[in-house]
């Protein structure tokens, strides 16, 4: 420990007001620095970043190139009303569209992921003249007004103040809601049920559906085949937008520009944040289909954000993006998810009873952990906090949800990055199921 560790906990249980946390039992993990995928405090202690934070340093943290745009654009503009014509701003807003489907042209830029969402929102209200949002159980959109009813967590529940709501269950084999047994039965019935809600509701009432891509912190929902393309037939027949949510699994994290590159849909609104700049700066936007965009052409958008395409954070846009077509980051990610993560999490399943499921792809997966095999009960609380303890002290910062490890590194992780967290799984796992051992100090 150091006096500057001391001092920036002192002055967080002082000070700091921490999200969705009971003040009283927030973190006092202290991270100073880092770089690619590891982090130090501020007395040199190391730390393998298998969360990538909040599932969004994609390009790892402090490369060079995204740093230096920043101080580069720091020194010519820091800032600049959204109302003005900025080159980073048309910069950023190009790169997104060249990696979006043909008839995407236009960016609406926010501040992160929930603002992002809200603003998909409302277009589809404005574009449709209808009111109702669908969008599933398992899901998280965001902490602003429509964003956090749109989701389905229990986040939803103490801040249900937007109208116009509604959900259904998406599809999830492990816990099927459908009684399902394969991937076909679980699409085929999850579509049944969607469709009779649609129907229940009255489809000339609904806006939009929106869905996650890949559920995230639901689980890393990897939608079976034939899902995605049912939900746009049914938004078609019936005159609804889609809107995927690629706010944490675009720009790489799945092994693709956009995660729904691997499926057989197109949306009509597309929400990002996270990976498009790994966060460096707070950013995020709707990608916008040109028959929507269009209806605003001589008619006024009612909505706006002071910062909306801020020069800081459209130049880290500029060159995150650059520097991933450059590297080969977004193949990395596709081919290290195929060769390493995978095998080795299967691997782990094999040995340990404890794991009930892994599900994932690229650098986007989920090992979920069980009581018992055979009922799918859920590793209590208490294990899976012992779990996370055990974790951070060999040095590993995981990302813990429910009863899931989420393994989640930066894009840019290497074979010998992902043997390192995989031995410490393996310890915690081991000492978990036998009941003994303790992590280092």
């Amino acid at each position: 420990m150091t006096d500057t560790d001391d001092l920036a906990r002192e002055l967080d249980r002082a000070h700091v007001f921490h999200s969705w946390s009971a003040q009283s039992q927030t973190s006092s993990l202290v991270i100073a620095s880092g770089r690619g995928c590891r982090v130090w405090d501020h007395a040199g202690n190391e730390y393998l970043d298998f969360s990538s934070q909040l599932v969004n340093v994609n390009i790892g943290h402090q490369h060079p190139a995204v740093v230096s745009a920043i101080r580069e654009q720091a020194e010519l503009l820091t800032t600049i009303a959204p109302s003005t014509v900025n080159l980073a701003r048309g910069e950023a807003a190009k790169r997104i569209i060249d990696h979006a489907p043909e008839g995407f042209r236009r960016v609406f830029f926010t501040n992160g992921g929930a603002d992002a969402n809200e603003n998909a929102i409302r277009l589809a209200r404005l574009a449709t003249g209808r009111d109702k949002i669908l969008s599933t159980y398992r899901s998280y959109h965001g902490n602003t007004g429509a964003a956090i009813v749109s989701t389905g967590d229990w986040r939803r529940v103490p801040n249900e103040f937007a109208r116009g709501h509604v959900h259904f269950f998406g599809p999830y084999l492990y816990r099927s809601e459908f009684w399902a047994t394969t991937p076909e039965q679980e699409s085929e019935r999850a579509l049944h049920h969607l469709r009779r809600v649609i129907e229940a509701e009255g489809p000339t009432s609904i806006a939009a559906v929106l869905l996650e891509t890949v559920p995230g912190t639901a689980g890393i929902l990897v939608p079976p085949p034939g899902y995605l393309a049912g939900v746009r037939e049914l938004c078609d027949r019936h005159g609804i937008l889609l809107i995927l949510d690629e706010v944490m699994a675009g720009f790489g994290r799945t092994g693709r520009w956009f995660a729904f590159d691997g499926y057989d849909v197109r949306p009509d609104l597309i929400t990002f944040a996270k990976g498009v700049n790994s966060g460096y700066v707070p950013a995020g936007g709707v990608v916008i289909d040109e028959p929507i965009a269009e209806r605003f052409d001589d008619r006024v958008f009612p909505g706006g954000l002071t910062y909306s395409g801020h020069p800081l954070a459209m130049a880290s846009i500029v060159a995150t993006l650059d520097a991933m077509s450059s590297e080969g980051v977004v193949e990395h990610a596709r081919a290290i998810g195929e060769t390493a993560i995978g095998p080795a999490l299967a691997d782990l399943a094999e040995r340990y009873a404890v794991i009930g499921e892994v599900r994932g792809e690229g650098v986007f997966w989920a090992v979920e952990l069980v009581a018992d095999r055979d009922t799918r009960e859920p590793l209590p609380a208490a294990a899976m906090g012992r779990i996370k303890a055990a974790l951070v002290a060999r040095g590993l910062l995981p990302f813990i949800q429910d009863n899931r490890i989420h393994v989640v590194p930066p894009c840019v992780v290497t074979e010998e990055e992902v043997a390192e967290a995989m031995a410490i799984y393996d310890e915690v796992l081991a000492a978990e199921t036998t009941g003994g051992g303790e992590g280092r100090e």
